[in-house]
């Protein structure tokens, strides 16, 4: 996949939570993690992150919104259920992208979402999970940049399995 990515969250207040978002950051191949003005300190969190992500990613506590420091070129793309937010499936990926959640009975904050270039949300019924979310935006991430062969028109994938001692006329709906 080229290009990279941070993820983070702001206000969070469970640690399970920044640690199942941390360790799904780890398993997608984030460039880095951060915190703004989270109350779980990194101990708490990593009974959840059973991968020891933060031995392994950088990680970065930012006091408030302000304190946010970017790499440069990078876009900031917030994570929230919005009706003028960009529904996930229609989004294009910015090349280099920094994103960012909001605490879990709570949006991303107007001062963070000032600071955005985009706004995108999870065409969902209701929130979810903060974590959950996270991973649902790395994934599509994922599926989307990362080189993988085209979907097929009929259900199935690419290249289909089919069991090595069987011929081919042994194979129900396999002509």
């Amino acid at each position: 996949m080229r290009g990279y990515f941070g993820i983070g969250v702001e206000g969070i207040s469970k640690p399970m939570n920044v640690g199942n978002l941390l360790r799904s950051a780890h398993a997608f191949g984030a460039s880095f993690f951060y915190t703004i003005d989270a109350e779980p300190d990194v101990r708490e969190m990593q009974a959840s992150d059973t991968s020891n992500a933060v031995t392994h990613l950088p990680y970065y506590s930012f006091d408030k919104v302000s304190d946010l420091i970017l790499p440069h070129q990078t876009a900031l793309v917030a994570v929230e259920l919005l009706d003028n937010a960009v529904d996930l499936p229609s989004f294009r990926h910015p090349l280099r992208a920094v994103y960012v959640l909001g605490r879990e009975m709570g949006n991303v904050s107007d001062e963070m979402l000032k600071r955005c270039d985009h706004v995108i949300k999870i065409p969902t019924k209701f929130c979810i999970n903060v974590g959950v979310a996270g991973a649902l935006v790395m994934y599509d991430r994922m599926i989307s940049m990362g080189g993988f062969k085209d979907r097929p028109v009929a259900a199935g994938g690419p290249d289909d399995f089919a069991p090595k001692n069987l011929k081919d006329g042994h194979i129900v709906g396999k002509k």
